[in-house]
């Protein structure tokens, strides 16, 4: 399986992407959630001067963030700095939305979107509409300000079949964030390819699991605090997305919900204060706070985590490759750089 890291955006960024393909990674991804972090595309930028061979991944943009048009050229302005070398990831802005107190975009808006960048990036033509007025938009001068040649790579973000099914479409391929089940995996993946059969798209598509990973030493407490520093961040999230999702916590164990009440009492907020993003996404993806390793019970760790001995962590990423999953892409939190190199050993 190939392998991959991502972290947040932000200045500095540039010497974790170069020790990445040093040591061997496949990509280097940045997240686009523009509240929190840094702008993925000044970051990548310059990554893309300090790399050489390294693929850089947007995870991910979003029509409720961008115009298409405004995305395009952000794109294919990277794609002339790494020419070939970019992946752009798509989704409905799920986090990025919410972090404004906002809801995610809609899969018809998530569709319609990702063709225009596709189109758009590699120099053809596309539909363009504001409000009642409506053309064709192309770039009017590439020359040296954008590359429309080599391509690139698109990816659609996908918990659910609707999602998926818009990458098949598409001829994108998937990404995912914090999905372990090998099962659904397998659902994801039959679902692109029948709807890329019937719309007759033939692209090549990778599938990307974003996720979190930690190998216990022999005796090691699985559910300890070491354990809850290295995943917490990707479990945080789940529990943000409880308190923001009424359906999705329901749907959650006992112990999780109940995680997820405590999590809105320790942020000072409730399900139904309109400000309550400004409380939840505070350090959105960071190394997890000592006050809220509580919060990461231990059901948590075992559904958004690969924690295990070395051959469990193996036995659960072969099983995730048969999946479908083609490259594992892990945030390290706590020593970004020793981590990535413990990974290469353990991944090689």
């Amino acid at each position: 399986m190939r392998t991959g890291i991502v972290t947040t955006a932000g200045p500095g960024v540039e010497h974790l992407a170069a020790r990445a393909e040093e040591l061997g990674f496949d990509s280097f991804w940045v997240y686009d959630t523009p509240m929190v972090h840094g702008d993925p595309f000044v970051s990548l930028a310059l990554c893309a001067k300090a790399t050489r061979r390294i693929r850089l991944g947007i995870g991910v943009t979003s029509p409720a963030l961008r115009s298409a048009p405004a995305a395009a050229a952000a794109v294919s302005s990277l794609n002339a700095l790494a020419p070939g070398r970019v992946v752009c990831g798509v989704g409905t802005g799920n986090t990025a939305r919410r972090t404004l107190g906002m809801r995610p975009a809609k899969t018809a808006e998530l569709e319609s979107f990702t063709a225009a960048l596709q189109d758009l990036t590699a120099g053809r033509e596309t539909d363009y509409r504001e409000g009642t007025r409506a053309g064709r938009v192309r770039f009017l001068h590439v020359g040296p300000y954008v590359n429309t040649q080599d391509p690139v790579e698109f990816v659609v973000a996908a918990f659910g079949l609707k999602a998926a099914a818009v990458a098949g479409r598409l001829g994108a391929g998937v990404i995912s964030f914090g999905l372990h089940d090998p099962a659904a995996w397998t659902a994801l993946g039959q679902a692109r390819q029948a709807a890329a059969r019937d719309a007759d798209s033939a692209a090549e598509a990778r599938s990307y699991l974003m996720s979190s990973l930690y190998v216990l030493d022999d005796g090691e407490d699985r559910y300890g605090d070491a354990v809850k520093d290295a995943v917490g961040h990707i479990a945080l999230s789940a529990l943000i997305l409880g308190a923001e999702n009424p359906a999705f916590r329901a749907a959650l164990p006992p112990e999780e919900a109940s995680a997820v009440d405590r999590l809105l009492q320790l942020r000072g907020t409730t399900p139904t204060d309109p400000g309550r993003h400004r409380a939840l996404y505070r350090n959105y993806l960071g190394r997890l706070a000592p006050e809220d390793r509580e919060l990461i019970v231990p059901s948590l760790v075992d559904r958004f985590g690969l924690v295990g001995t070395r051959d469990e962590v193996t036995e659960r990423i072969n099983a995730l490759e048969k999946a479908g999953v083609d490259e594992l892409v892990i945030q390290p939190v706590v020593d970004p750089e020793t981590e990535m190199a413990a990974l290469a050993r353990l991944l090689a």
